[in-house]
């Protein structure tokens, strides 16, 4: 009983110490892998980028019109109303505009006193004046 108890022992250090040998043998190959890599990647960023590689310009703006802003600042009013003090990252999708589109008209619906905005930058609450 005993020779096959260390028999059964000797199998098991014998089969535990081939996976661990496996396991060093493919975490090695990944370390160098990575250390390739990543030797790589620092050689080609301290060279000047090629044309392909350079920023592009972006393309020029074009001016909004009056009646596309006094459009845009109905629907926000609208969605201002429908939505008191919520954010303008919540009103934005609901008027499909981004926040950045609707900051003009914003400032014009406050300027015109039919909405009042209270906090400060990404903070800032919408609410609908009473006409």
């Amino acid at each position: 009983m005993t020779t096959t108890t260390e028999s059964l022992a000797q199998k098991i250090e014998t089969e535990v110490e081939r996976l661990v040998r496996e396991h060093l043998a493919v975490c090695e190959a990944a370390a160098e892998t990575a250390v390739r890599s990543a030797f790589r990647r620092v050689s080609r960023s301290t060279s000047k980028p090629t044309r392909s590689e350079a920023k592009r310009p972006r393309p020029p703006s074009r001016r909004r019109s009056p009646e596309e802003i006094a459009a845009l600042g109905e629907r926000l009013y609208e969605a201002i109303c429908r939505h008191p003090g919520e954010t303008m990252a919540v009103i934005a999708p609901v008027v499909g505009a981004s926040p950045g589109e609707l900051r003009r008209p914003s400032v014009l619906l406050r300027r015109e006193g039919r909405v009042r905005s209270v906090g400060q930058r990404h903070a800032m609450r919408y609410f609908p004046l009473d006409e």
